[in-house]
């Protein structure tokens, strides 16, 4: 730990920056500040600790990811007493949703927090989730279950879940596309560009036809996130038509 803590000791009017601003998101002092400030690295910045292993958000986001699913689940077990596991597990699917995750990540301003070399400018949507989930994980290991759940009760299930409207939220827009086009016995098409961007963060570009028609365009730092953001945008763009036939 001694090579964290002499990294945390360098950067210390940064850091003091972090916990002041971490004070105003979490509503409670970080005790185990070298917690926060893994959930705010960046594996770009190479930093690694005195065994070797490289520091950065992306452990932490995973044991958030899993703390916060927990949390939802009894939530959703509590309030939906009639819901049997598939109906649980799909409600569950929505409120931890990517979108869902980054839309929150973003009202808190997570990634102005972050330690990268890369431009916060340059990465995709998910940073935002990816980061929010991080946080989680820090709150857990800092300050325990029920000091987390808390958090998570305040920055996730008390101002964002309702269970009527959870039940029309769609979390995937590109299984929705398929289907839609299936069931109207549309053609449609995934078609993949070659990305000429510069940005440091290699990138996916993909056009959606249907009825041999460009519907949409999109680009990410993924395959699977450019489709579901070239479908949400053609759902938009197909709203009228969609709503129509349901």
């Amino acid at each position: 730990m001694s090579a964290i803590k002499n990294i945390f000791k360098r950067r210390s009017g940064k850091d003091n920056s972090l916990v002041e601003s971490l004070k105003k998101i979490t509503k409670f002092k970080p005790t185990k500040h070298l917690y926060y400030e893994k959930a705010f690295t960046h594996r770009s910045t190479n930093r690694k600790d005195e065994l070797g292993n490289p520091i950065s958000y992306e452990r932490l986001e995973f044991l958030g990811d899993a703390i916060l699913s927990s949390v939802v689940a009894h939530y959703l077990f509590d309030k939906a007493p009639s819901g049997d596991e598939g109906y649980l597990t799909k409600m569950r699917s929505k409120v931890v949703s990517r979108d869902h995750l980054n839309e929150i990540g973003k009202e808190l301003e997570l990634s102005n927090l972050m330690h990268s070399k890369i431009p916060i400018s340059q990465f995709g949507e998910n940073i935002h989730g990816n980061l929010f989930e991080a946080l989680i994980g820090a709150v857990f290991l800092d300050k325990g279950y029920i000091v987390c759940e808390r958090f998570i009760y305040r920055t996730v299930i008390t101002p964002h879940v309702n269970i009527e409207s959870l039940e029309g939220k769609i979390i995937s827009y590109k299984s929705y596309i398929i289907e839609w086009c299936q069931k109207e016995k549309k053609t449609f098409y995934f078609e993949n560009e070659k990305d000429l961007g510069n940005d440091l963060l290699k990138h996916f570009s993909v056009k959606l036809r249907i009825e041999g028609k460009v519907i949409a365009k999109a680009r990410a730092t993924s395959k699977k996130k450019a489709e579901e953001k070239v479908s949400k945008r053609a759902y938009f763009a197909l709203q009228g038509k969609i709503d129509k036939n349901q």
